[in-house]
């Protein structure tokens, strides 16, 4: 395998930060990823997916091994139902449209989410009330250290928003490198609660919307909401969105009217980030070569030139001024390195 010296990641990260990795190695299959991992089991590793749920805000000076792995295999099936096996390498959009052209559904909602499938189960990668969870069978993962292959199931990978255990206890222990699925071949399960898919349905005169025009919905919309991340970089949603205590919603409910709503449990509520950043005043704000996007205030966005470090210190300020003017803490969904 080729170890390249000196690689600029401006290509490999959706953010289209320029930082240097010391050394790069694009990794194809797993066998290559085993030894590669087994000659250098002593060195700390940068591991490097879709780049699309990153902030880099230096250079690398760990190996970066990118994660490069393809493949798309149906491992069984029924006239109800099919698994499929997708490896870590594969673009998510891509292995979303490959389903819908085989009529295979139950990741329709989550259409032009950035980022590759290796990454989707770290993230539990969510959108328009559905989680990859609700679609997930078990995932192949390498661990570092001893170079032996795990299959986790749904239980053991912890799911919660964007959450799971690899985010967590197992962070940096483990390479993802194949994901299971169980999608639909009949009797598709539309999930149209969110209105605005419902909307954009009505809008094009869709009564009777199949998986593909749920699709088709939902491109509309994200392309409507968020920057190409070709042309204006950006990470997508940069923060999650808060869950609070019913006490804290009913005293800002008292200050903000308006102030839209998800109830989680009896107890917890879910309010938008976005709302609270552009209440706060900054959406649409612009800090020379980056800023918050004039269309969605979860989305950060480097102009072109900007540094990590630029878009890292305005996330900052937006989380103080956001804890300080509604007493909400909200966390990032991209990670920062």
């Amino acid at each position: 395998m080729e170890v390249k010296q000196n690689v600029s990641l401006k290509p490999f990260n959706t953010f289209g930060i320029d930082v240097t990795a010391k050394s790069y190695i694009d990794i194809t299959d797993v066998k290559q990823l085993s030894v590669y991992l087994k000659e250098n089991s002593s060195k700390e590793l940068f591991i490097l997916g879709g780049g699309s749920n990153m902030l880099l805000t230096k250079d690398i000076e760990d190996p970066v091994l990118h994660i490069n792995i393809k493949g798309i295999d149906i491992v069984e099936e029924n006239k109800n139902s099919v698994k499929v096996k997708a490896m870590a390498g594969e673009n998510w959009h891509d292995f979303v449209l490959w389903s819908l052209n085989k009529n295979f559904g139950g990741i329709e909602n989550l259409s032009l989410i950035p980022g590759n499938i290796g990454t989707a189960p770290i993230q539990n990668i969510g959108a328009y009330g559905v989680e990859l969870k609700d679609v997930f069978v078990s995932c192949e993962a390498i661990e570092i250290k001893t170079q032996r292959i795990k299959t986790f199931t749904k239980k053991d990978c912890q799911f919660g928003y964007r959450e799971s255990i690899f985010k967590q206890d197992l962070r940096g222990k483990y390479i993802i490198t194949s994901v299971t699925l169980t999608l639909t071949r009949i009797n598709h399960r539309l999930n149209l609660d969110y209105g605005a898919i419902k909307n954009q349905l009505e809008f094009i005169g869709i009564v009777q919307p199949t998986i593909q025009d749920v699709s088709k919905a939902v491109i509309k919309i994200r392309q409507s909401k968020l920057p190409d991340p070709s042309k204006i970089g950006n990470s997508g949603s940069f923060f999650k969105n808060p869950v609070i205590s019913k006490e804290a919603f009913n005293e800002l409910k008292n200050n903000f009217k308006d102030v839209p709503f998800y109830q989680i449990s009896e107890s917890k509520v879910k309010v938008p980030a976005g709302w609270l950043i552009e209440k706060a005043g900054f959406k649409g704000k612009r800090f020379g070569n980056y800023g918050v996007h004039k269309k969605q205030a979860l989305v950060l966005v480097n102009y072109g030139e900007a540094k990590g470090s630029d878009i890292y210190n305005l996330a900052t300020l937006i989380k103080t001024t956001i804890q300080r003017l509604f007493n909400i803490k909200i966390e990032t969904e991209v990670n920062i390195l």
